[in-house]
């Protein structure tokens, strides 16, 4: 099929599929609240009294190397070892209001930052992600007027950035406030996962809209598949958004944060769901306010998280955890308490450094990306914003562009000088 649009009002016979192909959904473990619906799952399964065995790598780096020093909790899987670790792109504001904003890339080393797209005046591009093959990279853009956000893609170069098909193009009830953000590609490149918000909002609970899940669909816009079903029978009870593959492709992990009406009411928790929409379940507790992009480890057995006090302007105190994708073993990589903000972290494609988003408290401040090794040591500064407040990155394998150098040599008077088309090199990977 080409495209499916979910009701909000379907009946329950016609909710067990998202569409054709998607698989049988957990909407009988949903609706009788038996371990997935929010906040009634216990915390004992949630976080283990000590910490367990990391599950075995993936079947993709199971031939790599056995553990990677430093790694956190029990000894991860190294990543395959042609992992190259590529462009970083991010958000960045384009004026000192923070009024727009624009997807960037820049170098491991933190130089060679260079603007990525162009939106309009007062737009925000936000949220991005790699492609598997590094060429091109999804992310959102708001809307100054409407403030709803549409999917879109853009070439590592900045070339043919296009809106992909939105969900809905009707005034019907199940398109009002239509909103679509937060694309992630899957590890094969086939699907892209979104979240979608739709319906009337609560004027009462800050605008809450009244329904919120998690899709799938071809990153042509086709073939939308709807994968979770949170606020199906629980009108304006939270928000899903920012889901992140794991590296075989069969599970999903996603924000969901929760309303004034919400249980519990005004936090927010990282779930996981399969591919195929079944084995919902809470990966974080309520406690911990984990929040926006969770990131998997290259070899698939740590989840990279933040977490978002309830204090005003969510810092200090926040802090970056891992989770093994079980839901056991969670530990801090960051100090605690905390007197900065941390924002999204993400591995290297290696594995071997992790990429985040820090600023210190107050509300001027400038955030700036730094990296870290996977235990949390070796903590360094990349950028300096300079009011540019860059924030969650994504870490990908696209070859960062060789800058021309000048030539200091003396010209050598014995001998010709090479033509110009001898003297054009191909930029090389690094």
């Amino acid at each position: 099929m080409t495209r499916t649009r979910q009701s909000p009002r379907s009946t329950p016979k016609a909710r067990t599929r998202a569409s054709a192909g998607a698989g049988l959904l957990l909407l009988g473990t949903l609706l009788t609240g038996c371990g997935a619906e929010p906040g009634e799952i216990p915390l004992s399964e949630i976080q283990a009294d000590s910490p367990s065995a990391a599950p075995g790598p993936t079947t993709a780096t199971a031939s790599a190397d056995a553990a990677s020093p430093g790694a956190v909790g029990a000894a991860a899987g190294t990543p395959a070892a042609t992992a190259h670790n590529g462009l970083i792109v991010g958000g960045a504001f384009l004026n000192s209001a923070r009024t727009t904003s624009a997807i960037v890339a820049i170098a491991p080393d933190g130089t060679n930052r260079r603007q990525v797209t162009q939106p309009p005046d007062r737009a925000r591009d936000d949220r991005p992600d790699w492609s598997p093959d590094g060429s091109t990279i999804a992310f959102d853009r708001t809307d100054p007027r409407s403030g709803a956000a549409r999917l879109w893609t853009v070439s590592t170069t900045g070339d043919d950035a296009h809106q992909i098909s939105q969900l809905c193009e009707t005034g019907t009830a199940d398109c009002a406030n239509e909103d679509e953000r937060a694309p992630a590609y899957s590890p094969d490149g086939k699907q892209l996962a979104f979240s979608r918000s739709w319906g009337a909002l609560d004027r009462a609970d800050n605008d809450q809209v009244q329904y919120s899940d998690l899709y799938l669909m071809s990153p042509d816009g086709t073939d939308v598949q709807r994968l979770t079903f949170l606020t199906n029978d629980k009108p304006h009870s939270g928000q899903v958004s920012n889901p992140s593959w794991s590296p075989d492709g069969k599970q999903l992990t996603f924000e969901y944060r929760t309303s004034a009406t919400g249980q519990p009411a005004n936090s927010r928790a990282i779930y996981i769901v399969a591919a195929d929409g079944t084995g919902l379940r809470q990966l974080t507790p309520w406690e911990l306010r984990a929040g926006d992009r969770a990131n998997w480890s290259p070899d698939g057995t740590q989840i990279l998280f933040t977490t978002y006090p309830a204090s005003p302007g969510n810092a200090p105190g926040g802090g970056i955890y891992t989770v093994h994708p079980d839901g056991t073993a969670i530990g801090a990589l960051t100090p605690a308490p905390s007197n900065v903000f941390y924002g999204t972290a993400s591995y290297a494609p290696d594995g071997k450094s992790i990429v985040f988003a820090q600023t210190p408290a107050g509300a001027r401040a400038d955030a700036d990306l730094y990296s870290m090794r996977p235990d949390g040591t070796g903590i360094a500064r990349l950028t300096d914003g300079r009011d540019a407040w860059l924030t969650r990155p994504a870490w990908g394998t696209a070859a960062v562009p060789v800058q021309p150098q000048p030539d200091t040599q003396a010209p050598v008077q014995a001998k010709p000088r090479p033509r110009p088309q001898e003297e054009d090199e191909e930029p090389q990977d690094e």
